[in-house]
């Protein structure tokens, strides 16, 4: 398959995986749970959320052999966390510095999302193909 489709696909993958990523962080919040603790949850609810998307959809002509999933979702997981770093630290810095992101945490979701896409991209794409 060729990267721009690939690319569409991991774009479309990451907005579904953004909207599972905000709403554990509302729901986890709504808890009481305060919003950096939360959003480490919503981060790997939605990493688990798009590895299986890329997997199955983004990179699926070459995703197709049952592997060890378990070993495979720990290792893109590690891999995420590159990506993951980046956008934990924007979101956090948004979160302590503007009030309007405290009262709207989606919107520190939204750049730290947008901060990490290229990395993780790059990383997932690494780890899902299974011509590397």
């Amino acid at each position: 398959m060729h990267i721009k489709h690939q690319v569409l696909r991991f774009s479309v993958i990451g907005g579904l995986a953004f909207i599972v990523d905000v709403g554990v962080l509302y729901f986890l919040h709504s808890r009481g749970i305060d919003l950096y603790t939360a959003r480490v949850f919503s981060f790997i609810s939605a990493a688990t959320f798009s590895w299986a998307g890329n997997r199955l959809y983004t990179f699926r002509s070459t995703a197709t052999q049952l592997r060890k999933l378990p070993a495979e979702w720990l290792k893109y997981l590690l891999a995420m966390l590159l990506g993951g770093g980046v956008n934990y630290a924007v979101y956090s810095l948004a979160v302590a510095q503007f009030e309007l992101v405290r009262s709207q945490p989606w919107l520190g979701v939204a750049a730290g999302t947008g901060c990490g896409l290229l990395i993780n991209f790059i990383l997932a794409r690494k780890i899902l193909y299974l011509n590397r």
